[in-house]
């Protein structure tokens, strides 16, 4: 059996002094054996090599050692020390790594991970890694396993990296196989953070996106994207408000009492002191009309109030004195890497976020009886000006009197008539709501104006100049007469409809409760709307329908906004239906 080591010579020297009660051997220079089995002696004189040169030696001791009994041959041999291959991706990962050292080193025990120091301090590095790595694509051909609380980069073997890499460009690429679910949430962890994404929203469309696929085969994260949703729609201030969101992808049962949109539509009228949705008014027709006009009046009226100098939504909603710090994306690897902006989120009556100098709070809300009192008023005056403009048949009455009269003074030394401000937006908003936009169509009207200018010259009028001399001594008398038009080409007459044609046809474009609707507004022996009720048609819509026609046929409308028929043409109205 042989034993190999390497031996110092100065190592033994350095043995030498320290222990001094063993008796030093001196290893002669590695004899030359001959063919026979003999030892040549070393050599003498310059060509000897000196023990004493620093360098190392391979000792081989053998089962029968030559010569000296327990000790074997010297053998000097040098070694090649070869360069590793180049691997690009491993230095690659190796510069991702090196983020870390600009930080805090991370912990990495498990029982650290709920720390929050720790994981704050870990979500910097990872965000940082992320952005650096964001563009890696891989296509490693082996699966290494991963498994950890808060998984991130740093805690991840070569292995690991490069399974998670290749499988987070498949899913790029729209292929979502299943994983460790490790591996899972750190793609989330990078969607939460927008790495990987163009913006917030396409950052929400791939979060939903990659949950709906992976909740096919695993539906433990559940929990966490239901709670996350809510916070990235908070944090990242989306347009589309969230309880949109939630009934478009229909998870309005996990999120119970979500406001409406940006003005809280529902909100309001949970904590007003006047319901408009009680409201006979607020029907499956009228509600999109009624929601739309709140919208227009709260943004008129905040506009007034930023103004004076006073916030209408700060001053109606208040938080709870038991304000807590709120960390978006809990239970996630987050860094906050967007500078907020200060501005209050309120989700329902019971959800309230408050970011104040890119820090962030959150709390239940409150709301004064008085200012109940007055997001009522403001429903109901709203209400009362709205039916007004629509002609409703019931009239509502807001008495701004049952509000607070140190209210009403403090808005009335602003400069705040509260009543005319709505009054006036409803106006406003009705105006902009119900007016006809014509469009024009440019090349339409050139090919008109082209034709036209045909017609014209075919209709021109020609004078034809009669003389007769009268007799019996009277002068000479010129009598200029117009022809009848006629297209010179196409012999085309061109006969206007007679009035009675008209009126003809305005009776025959009428249904039967229309020509008796009219009936009874010329003998006035009915009452018109109970008429309407009876046919179960509001009355409005009955007249409308009876002015469109008469619009088509005669060119004007034949009803009032009384229903009443119009002095001009009770004549002819009576003519046509006197037999009825």
């Amino acid at each position: 059996m042989k034993v190999k080591m390497r031996v110092s010579n100065k190592e033994t020297q350095g043995r030498k002094e320290i222990d001094k009660k063993y008796e030093p051997l001196k290893i002669p220079v590695r004899q030359q054996g001959q063919a026979d089995g003999s030892v040549t002696p070393p050599p003498k004189g310059d060509n000897a090599i000196p023990l004493s040169d620093g360098l190392f030696y391979e000792i081989e001791y053998d089962s029968n050692p030559v010569n000296i009994e327990g000790v074997g041959k010297f053998v000097l041999k040098s070694q090649k020390i070869e360069a590793p291959a180049k691997d690009e991706i491993r230095d690659l990962f190796s510069k991702m790594r090196d983020i870390s050292r600009q930080y805090r080193s991370p912990l990495v025990n498990h029982a650290k991970f709920y720390d929050r120091n720790t994981q704050r301090e870990n979500a910097k590095i990872f965000y940082k890694q992320a952005v650096f790595m964001k563009d890696f694509a891989d296509g490693y051909t082996e699966q290494a396993p991963f498994s950890s609380y808060f998984p991130f980069y740093q805690v991840m073997s070569y292995e690991q990296l490069r399974t998670y890499f290749t499988w987070r460009t498949q899913v790029r690429e729209g292929s979502v196989a299943k994983t460790s679910l490790s591996y899972i949430f750190l793609y989330i962890y990078e969607l939460l953070n927008n790495v990987g994404a163009e913006s917030p929203q396409d950052g929400l469309d791939k979060l939903v996106s990659f949950w709906n696929a992976v909740k096919a085969f695993d539906d433990s994260i559940n929990k966490y994207v239901y709670r996350w949703l809510k916070d990235y729609h908070v944090y990242y201030n989306l347009p589309q408000s969230f309880k949109d969101f939630a009934e478009e992808h229909n998870l309005t049962d996990y999120y119970p009492k979500m406001a409406d949109s940006a003005e809280k539509f529902d909100l309001f009228c949970a904590i007003s002191k006047y319901d408009v949705k009680k409201s006979a008014f607020f029907r499956d027709e009228t509600g999109k009309l009624i929601t739309d006009c709140f919208y227009f009046v709260m943004d008129r009226l905040r506009r007034e109030f930023d103004a004076a100098g006073i916030n209408l939504d700060n001053a109606l909603f208040r938080p709870t004195k038991k304000i807590i710090n709120w960390q978006p994306f809990r239970d996630a690897l987050f860094y906050g890497h967007i500078n907020q902006t200060d501005r209050r989120v309120v989700l329902s009556e019971n959800e309230i976020y408050i970011c104040k100098d890119n820090e962030w709070t959150f709390s239940t809300m409150i709301t004064s009886d008085g200012n109940k009192k007055l997001i009522g008023y403001i429903f109901k005056q709203m209400e009362a000006v709205l039916r007004q403009v629509v002609k409703y048949k019931h009239k509502l009455t807001a008495d701004i009197n049952t509000l607070d009269q140190t209210m009403l003074l403090k808005m009335k030394e602003l400069g705040l008539p509260l009543d005319k401000i709505i009054y006036g937006a409803v106006i406003e908003f009705y105006r902009e709501a119900t007016k006809t936009v014509v469009t024009v169509d440019h090349g339409s009207l050139t090919r008109i104006r082209r034709e036209a200018m045909v017609t014209q010259e075919a209709l021109t009028v020609e004078e034809q100049c009669i003389s007769s001399r009268l007799r019996d001594g009277m002068h000479n008398v010129q009598v200029t007469i117009m022809s009848n038009p006629v297209a010179s080409k196409e012999h085309i007459d061109i006969k206007p409809e007679s009035t009675s044609d008209s009126w003809e046809g305005f009776k025959a474009a009428l249904n039967a409760a229309e020509i008796q609707a009219i009936s009874i507004i010329l003998h006035g022996n009915t009452d018109i709307k109970q008429f309407a009720g009876d046919n179960g048609v509001m009355p409005e819509v009955l007249a409308d329908g009876i002015n469109e026609k008469a619009m088509d046929h005669i060119g004007d409308n034949l009803l009032d906004d009384e229903i009443a028929i119009y002095e001009d043409y009770k004549e002819q109205l009576e003519n046509i239906f006197m037999t009825m």
